[in-house]
């Protein structure tokens, strides 16, 4: 893989073995997921460091939630930590992120005095965070931010700022091969939805540009061939590496519609992220493709090479299975309460969003 970001990047097949030459001197905290624990990764991990030096956490739920993160904000900060290394899904990496920024100032319960009651605070310290996807799409291992949710109140929140991006990825393809057939499509989609949210943005610039234009031309390839070659380990690489350049894209810009319309739906109906962003992708494109051509027209080929793989995922119906039209439909001013909204190049409003959904659903 090459190097695109100042942010050191070790990446290739059995990369995790070179674990151990990344990390600093002190005491480890591992934060991972029960999976990580029961496929072996774990203990590969302690095999390295040695189970002295490391804390295990391996509690990290999908979408993780507020009060569980200051939970385990409360049970370590007791455990003097130089460096995290998180391992997993966006939602282990986010929890790793989160952890980096919160457990140096010792406070018992930072999320719920920042997020849910709004202080304000700029994370003045952080750990270092080695960040270790097991899947390719979320990205998390190079942005800035980290998604934490808010189940009490249906609450989407980001943890953000600089010191929140990792200060190192390790990129390991074989660690993706346990994927299953449906998690391997949604963080592929993800991947994809976030290079194209990336494109129709109004905060894009030139390296933003690139960054998902290589992406999405690298993910509409590989993807396919992962899902029909679950063991192919060169486009198990690619897609990481479409992840990876997607994540420095939107790291830049932010999300945009289809993201906004995404977070209720997860919080709600537990709609899988990589799914809920990117079941309206092929309906947005075409309402931008109408609305403001000249906006996509240096990318028309690529985007229509993406909607045309899209369309063959039976997306609607995927999301169908955990809601119905009814359902969508009432969450539609929750849809346009995030500021991603307000990155679309066209105006949003309840009508922009019902129009997304009717087309989306009669494709």
């Amino acid at each position: 893989m090459r190097t695109h970001t100042a942010l050191p990047i070790t990446a290739g097949v059995n990369a995790l073995e070179r674990l151990h030459e990344l990390v600093p001197e002190g005491r480890v905290l591992l934060v991972t997921t029960p999976g990580s624990t029961r496929r072996g990764v774990t203990a590969r991990v302690l095999t390295q460091l040695g189970t002295d030096r490391v804390t295990v956490y391996d509690r990290v739920a999908p979408n993780p939630e507020l009060d569980a993160i200051d939970e385990a904000i409360q049970e370590l900060n007791s455990r003097e930590s130089a460096c995290v290394i998180a391992i997993g899904g966006g939602s282990a990496l986010d929890t790793g992120k989160v952890l980096g920024v919160t457990l140096p100032g010792k406070s018992l319960h930072p999320l719920h005095s920042v997020l849910r009651q709004g202080l304000v605070r700029e994370w003045e310290r952080r750990l270092l965070v080695i960040a270790v996807p097991t899947t390719a799409g979320t990205g998390a291992e190079v942005t800035p931010f980290a998604t934490v949710w808010d189940g009490a109140h249906h609450t989407k929140h980001s943890v953000a700022g600089e010191k929140v991006r990792p200060t190192h990825a390790l990129l390991d393809p074989s660690l993706t091969l346990t994927l299953p057939y449906t998690e391997t499509l949604y963080s592929g989609l993800d991947a994809i939805s976030h290079a194209l949210e990336s494109l129709w943005n109004r905060n894009r610039s030139p390296a933003s540009t690139a960054f998902a234009c290589e992406s999405l031309a690298l993910a509409v390839d590989a993807l396919p061939e992962v899902l029909e070659q679950p063991d192919n380990l060169e486009q198990r690489a690619r897609m990481q590496e479409a992840g990876l350049l997607a994540g420095l894209a939107i790291g830049e810009t932010r999300t945009a519609i289809a993201h906004s319309m995404s977070y209720p739906l997860t919080s709600y109906y537990k709609v899988p992220h990589g799914l809920a962003c990117s079941f309206t992708l092929v309906a947005i494109a075409a309402l931008l493709r109408e609305s403001e051509p000249s906006f996509m027209s240096p990318f028309e080929r690529l985007v229509a090479k993406a909607v045309r793989l899209l369309e063959t995922f039976d997306l609607w119906e995927r999301v169908m299975e955990f809601t119905d039209y009814d359902g969508l439909e009432a969450l539609v001013p929750q849809m346009t309460a995030s500021d991603r909204c307000a990155n679309f190049p066209l105006t949003v409003d309840s009508s922009t969003v019902v129009e997304i959904l009717g087309r989306a659903g009669l494709r």
